[in-house]
Parts: C-alpha cells; sequence; structure tokens
C-alpha cells in the first residue's frame, strides 16, 4: 500500500504534467531568460534528474542507504541532444519516466523512507528527503518553463 508521502508524490507529478503540457510549443526552442536553457533543454534536464533518482529511489529503498556520484547536468544536457528532439517527444519522455518514479515510490515501505543518502559530496540527508525534494526541483524548473508562457 502506497504511504501517504507516495500518494502526494503521484499526485504532485500529476499537476506538474498538467501544467508541462500547457506550455506553448511555440516557447519550446526559446530560453526562459538570456543566456539559459531553452525550454526543451530544462524539460531534458528534468527527464535526466529523473533518471538518476530512479537509481537513488530504488538503491535505497532495496539496500536502506545510498551513496553515488552527483549529476553533470550541462554534459547530460548537451549528451542527449534535447534541442533536437521534438517538444511532443521531450513530454511524453517526461511523462514516461515519472510514471516509472511514481510505480517505484508507490513501492518504498514506510520503514525505508529514512535510508541514508550521499549524493557526491553533500550531507547526507534521508530517502523521503530526496524524494519530497525531487518534487521541489520539479517545480522550481517548471517555474522557468511557464515563465512568460502565455496560457489559454
Amino acid at each position: 500500500m502506497p504511504t501517504e508521502l507516495a500518494r502526494r508524490f503521484r499526485a504532485e507529478l500529476d499537476g506538474l504534467r498538467a501544467a508541462l503540457y500547457a506550455v506553448p510549443r511555440e516557447l519550446a526552442d526559446v530560453p526562459w531568460r538570456a543566456g539559459g536553457w531553452t525550454r526543451k533543454q530544462i524539460v531534458g534536464h528534468m527527464v535526466d534528474s529523473a533518471a538518476n533518482n530512479r537509481q537513488r529511489f530504488v538503491r535505497a529503498a532495496i539496500e536502506g542507504r545510498y551513496a553515488g556520484p552527483k549529476y553533470a547536468q550541462e554534459a547530460w544536457v548537451a549528451a542527449h541532444g534535447y534541442t533536437h528532439q521534438q517538444w511532443e517527444t521531450l513530454l511524453r519522455w517526461w511523462e514516461v519516466q515519472h510514471e516509472v518514479l511514481a510505480a517505484i515510490v508507490d513501492e518504498i515501505p514506510d520503514e525505508r523512507l529514512g535510508a541514508r543518502c550521499v549524493v557526491g559530496e553533500d550531507a547526507p540527508v534521508t530517502l523521503r528527503f530526496l524524494i519530497e525534494d525531487y518534487v521541489t526541483h520539479q517545480k522550481w524548473h517548471l517555474g522557468q518553463i511557464t515563465s512568460g508562457a502565455v496560457k489559454e
């Protein structure tokens, strides 16, 4: 049975998905600010974040702890060539990655949410913190994507 955290996680992702799909495709190649990533690159970064956190969530849930590298965001975004993808493709990738993450979080037992996690050289945090912070991170990037976006 999913924890309260898992139910909140899924609900937050549902809201993020709706907001992302509401962004006009005309903005996809427009940087969110001068010199910043395009909205395509930001969504790609969000996909990368899901991939990196998938490892963290699963390993912490299975092993009761996690220690692993930070995410080299500039290199990952460049390596995936997100600027060359179709906007709709990126949104589908985001959606699928987050369906997987939600399914993982649904299966994490409450007693594993306190698992010790160390990302790179950062101070240790709990798995619960990683999950909650993940949503905060996604929302922060959604704010970049929707800044200046005209909603119909």
